[in-house]
C-alpha cells in the first residue's frame, strides 16, 4: 500500500512539470503572421489566437541569419559561435560535443520527440543529442523515423511519406501528444517552410486565388499549413486539458530570402531565390545581420501564467528558449553553460527590466550588436549604427552623428567576439554577393538583377557537360534539368588524363532520391565497360549534401560520367583529382 501511495506521488509530481512545444519555422519573415498586421494577404488564423493567448516579441531575433548555426544556438541554448558552428558549412564537432536542450529535459523525465528538419547532421543520429522520438519529415522523399504518422514505436529507418511533410510533422506531434499526455513532454516541431522548394498541395494554394507572385502564393500556402499544424496541436492540447499546462515558443529561424528583386522564377526545377515571404517594413533579408535577416516572428503562450493579449518589445533572443525551460523545470545547470535568459519573470511583470543588457551577433564577416536600441552593424570593413526606436527600417546610418556611440558599442562587441572560437568580429572578408545586398538595402545604390544565361560556356560549367539535360550557371552553382520527363540525366566530362586512384567530391541538392554512380573510361577503353563503376545513394533535400568517393583505378582515366537520380539538381562543387595529391 505504501509503494502504491508512493508511486502515484511521483506521478503527480511528473505531471505537475509544465509541458514544452517549440515550433520553429524556416526562411519566414517578419511580415508573415497575421497579428503583426503588416500585410494583408498573410492568413493564420490559429497563430493569432495563439498571439492573442500569451505574448508576441516583436523584438523577437534568431541568433544567426542561416539555418545551421540558428538551429545549433536554438537546440543549445548557447550561441553557436562558442562551439565553431559559424555557418551552414561549418564541421559538426563543436555541437556534438554540446548538452542540448532536448537532452536536459529528457535526463529530467521529460517525453522528447523532434519532428521536421534537422539540419544539424545526419537524420537517424538525432536521439543521440536527447530526442527519444523522431519524425524528420521535411519534404516529398523517405526521411528518418522511429515513430509512425500516429505515433505508434517503429525501428529507426527510412520512412515514406503519407502525408504532405507540413501536415505530417504536425499529425505526429498530435499523435504523441495522446500517447503522452499524462507524462510531461518537450515537442521540437521544426516545419520546413516556407523554405524552398515551394511544394504546397494544390488545396493549399486555392486558399489565396486573384493576382499575385506564384511564389508569394506557395508561400502563403505553406504559412497556411503551418497555421493549420499549429491549430492541430493546440486543439489537441485543449481537448486533454493540457492548454494551461504547456509552455509554447513559435519562433523563426531566419528572415526571408528576397535576393534583392524578389524574382518570381517557375516553382519546379527552381527550388532556389526567392520563397515568396517577406520581411517588411524591415530592411534587409537572409543572410545579413540587419533587422530583415534576424527579426522573425516570435510569440510565447502559456495560459494562467503568462498573461494573454501581451506586445512585449524589449529585446529577446531564440537563446532564451532553453534558459526559460530550464528555469521553469528546475533542470540544474552549469553557471555559463546557457547564454540566454529566464523570460518567465518578465513576462509575468514580476520584473520591468530588459531580459538582456545586449545581445551580440557574429555571422561571417558580418557582426552586430544591439544595446537597448541603439544597434551598431557591421560588414567587413563597412559599419552601420541605427537607432531602432526611431529606425527600426535601418535607413539612416548615425555612426558619423554619434561617434562615441559606434566606438562604445564596438568595443562591447569585439570584447565579446574575442570569446567566440575562433575569436573575432569577422570570419573572412565580405563576398560578392554580401556586398551587392549590403550596397541595396543598407547604402541605397541600385544592384542590376544577374542575368541568367541560357547558354553556358564550358568554363563555367567547369568543363562539363549535361546529356538529356541542360546546364545553367549562376553564383557558382550548376543547375541541372532534365529535358524530358522520365529519362536518365547524366554529366561527362572527357579528354581527362587523371592518374588513379581518383578522389571525387560531390556537393548538392536534388530534388529525387534514387542510385547514382560514377562512371569512368580507361585510356585505351573504347567505351564504358560495366566493372568501371562506383555506386551510392543520394536522398532528395533542400539542404546541401556531400558525396565523396575512392574510383579504385590504377591506369589513367580519360573519361568520366555521373549519373544522378532522375530530376533537377544544383551542384555547388564537383571535383575529381589523384587521390595521392
Amino acid at each position: 500500500m505504501k509503494l502504491l501511495v508512493f508511486l502515484l506521488a511521483l506521478a503527480v509530481v511528473a505531471h505537475a512539470q509544465p509541458n514544452i512545444i517549440l515550433f520553429y519555422t524556416d526562411d519566414h519573415g517578419h511580415a508573415d503572421l497575421g497579428i503583426h498586421g503588416v500585410m494583408k494577404d498573410i492568413k493564420t488564423p490559429n497563430l493569432d489566437a495563439l498571439a492573442r493567448s500569451g505574448v508576441v516579441a516583436t523584438n523577437g531575433y534568431s541568433t544567426a541569419p542561416q539555418c545551421v548555426p540558428s538551429r545549433g544556438g536554438l537546440m543549445t541554448g548557447k550561441f553557436q559561435g562558442r562551439f565553431n558552428l559559424d555557418n551552414n558549412g561549418s564541421a559538426l564537432d563543436g555541437f556534438n560535443r554540446q548538452t542540448t536542450l532536448a537532452t536536459r529535459l529528457q535526463n529530467a523525465g521529460y517525453v522528447t520527440a523532434q519532428f521536421g528538419k534537422w539540419h544539424l547532421g545526419p537524420q537517424p543520429a538525432i536521439t543521440r543529442h536527447g530526442f527519444k522520438h523522431v519524425f524528420s519529415q521535411h519534404g516529398a522523399q523517405k526521411f528518418a523515423a522511429n515513430i509512425t504518422l500516429d505515433g505508434k514505436d517503429r525501428p529507426m529507418s527510412d520512412l515514406a511519406p503519407e502525408a504532405y511533410h507540413l501536415d505530417g510533422c504536425s499529425r505526429a506531434a498530435a499523435s504523441i501528444i495522446e500517447r503522452y499526455k499524462d507524462q510531461p513532454f518537450f515537442l521540437y516541431v521544426a516545419f520546413r517552410g516556407p523554405h524552398t522548394p515551394l511544394d504546397a498541395p494544390q488545396s493549399y494554394m486555392d486558399r489565396f486565388p486573384g493576382e499575385m507572385p506564384e511564389r508569394r502564393r506557395a508561400a502563403l500556402a505553406m504559412l497556411s499549413a503551418i497555421d493549420d499544424g499549429v491549430g492541430l496541436i493546440t486543439s489537441t492540447l485543449k481537448k486533454h486539458g493540457l492548454t494551461g499546462k504547456t509552455l509554447i515558443f513559435f519562433i523563426g529561424d531566419n528572415g526571408a530570402p528576397l535576393k534583392i528583386h524578389k524574382v518570381d522564377s517557375p516553382l519546379k526545377g527552381d527550388p532556389g531565390g526567392w520563397d515568396g515571404s517577406l520581411n517588411t517594413p524591415l530592411n534587409g533579408e537572409k543572410g545579413m545581420l540587419a533587422e530583415g535577416g534576424m527579426s522573425t516572428p516570435y510569440l510565447i503562450a502559456w495560459p494562467g501564467t503568462i498573461p494573454g493579449g501581451q506586445t512585449y518589445e524589449h529585446p529577446v533572443s531564440a537563446l532564451d528558449v532553453a534558459a526559460t525551460a530550464a528555469a521553469i523545470t528546475k533542470v540544474q545547470v552549469k553557471r555559463g553553460d546557457l547564454d540566454g535568459v529566464n523570460l518567465l519573470p518578465h513576462l509575468t511583470g514580476e520584473t520591468k527590466a530588459a531580459p538582456h543588457d545586449a545581445l551580440y551577433w557574429r555571422w561571417s564577416a558580418q557582426s552586430a550588436i544591439r544595446e537597448g536600441n541603439w544597434k551598431l552593424l557591421r560588414g567587413g570593413e563597412r559599419e552601420y549604427l541605427y537607432d531602432l526606436a526611431t529606425d527600426r527600417e535601418e535607413k539612416h546610418n548615425l555612426a558619423a552623428k554619434h561617434p562615441e556611440i559606434a566606438t562604445r558599442l564596438r568595443a562591447k562587441l569585439k570584447t565579446w567576439a574575442d570569446e567566440l572560437n575562433p575569436p573575432g568580429m569577422a570570419l573572412g572578408p565580405m563576398a560578392a554577393v554580401w556586398n551587392d545586398y549590403f550596397d541595396h538595402y543598407l547604402e541605397g545604390k541600385t544592384v542590376a538583377p544577374r542575368v541568367e544565361k541560357m547558354k553556358t560556356s564550358a568554363a563555367e560549367t567547369r568543363g562539363w557537360e549535361a546529356r538529356n539535360g541542360t546546364f545553367t550557371a549562376k553564383d557558382g552553382v550548376l543547375t541541372l534539368t532534365p529535358e524530358k520527363s522520365g529519362k536518365a540525366v547524366f554529366l561527362t566530362r572527357a579528354q581527362l588524363k587523371l592518374p588513379g586512384p581518383v578522389a571525387a567530391k560531390l556537393t548538392l541538392q536534388t530534388d529525387a532520391s534514387g542510385p547514382a554512380a560514377i562512371a569512368w573510361r580507361m585510356d585505351g577503353d573504347k567505351d564504358f565497360l560495366p566493372a568501371n563503376r562506383v555506386a551510392f545513394e543520394i536522398k532528395a533535400s533542400p539542404d546541401w549534401q556531400t558525396h565523396e568517393l575512392t574510383l579504385p583505378v590504377s591506369g589513367r582515366v580519360i573519361h568520366l560520367r555521373v549519373h544522378l537520380p532522375t530530376g533537377s539538381a544544383r551542384i555547388r562543387e564537383i571535383e575529381f583529382k589523384p587521390a595521392s595529391r
